[in-house]
């Protein structure tokens, strides 16, 4: 059995997804839609452009899924009230009951998972993600930091060679 922290949790998502794939077909979900409104749901009111950067899918592909969940009348979108070129996305209430069946399917699939977790253990495994997902997140903010210092020494250095 693989022991990369990395393939396991790439797997581990994979199947998850797949299994909640099967249970999201019924009620007319694809992946791409499940997605948006997991997603919406807890950023309610944020931009298309920002909610295509959460996904990592392409702009207009957020567009275009965006279309498809308001034709569902599921998602609607509002001007900005400050910026008119933006567009702010809402859940609708007709949403709402497609939402509990998605948290019930979520529920479902993570108590599957962990079967066999005692309470404890199901804490403490979520506890560990949490701190490698903040250690991750500390990790990529130090990155970009140092890249964005080596950027500035070479346009420094470039302009020092011109000048």
């Amino acid at each position: 059995m693989e022991r990369s922290l990395g393939f396991l949790m790439a797997d581990v998502s994979r199947l998850m997804r797949k299994r909640f794939d099967r249970r999201a077909h019924a009620l007319g979900l694809t992946r791409a839609k499940w997605r948006v409104l997991a997603r919406l749901r807890r950023r309610e009111g944020i931009n298309q452009t920002a909610l295509a950067d959460i996904l990592e899918i392409e702009a207009i592909t957020m567009g275009r899924h965006i279309d498809r969940l308001e034709e569902n009348d599921w998602v609607e979108r509002r001007p900005d009230p400050e910026d008119r070129r933006v567009w702010r996305l809402y859940l609708t209430d007709k949403a709402q009951p497609v939402l509990a069946e998605m948290e019930k399917i979520a529920v479902w699939n993570r108590d599957t998972a962990m079967s066999d977790f005692t309470p404890a253990e199901s804490e403490r495994f979520i506890d560990d993600l949490l701190r490698i997902k903040a250690n991750t997140i500390q990790a990529l903010r130090e990155e970009a930091e140092e890249d964005a210092d080596v950027e500035q020494s070479r346009a420094k250095a470039a302009g020092g060679r011109h000048g």
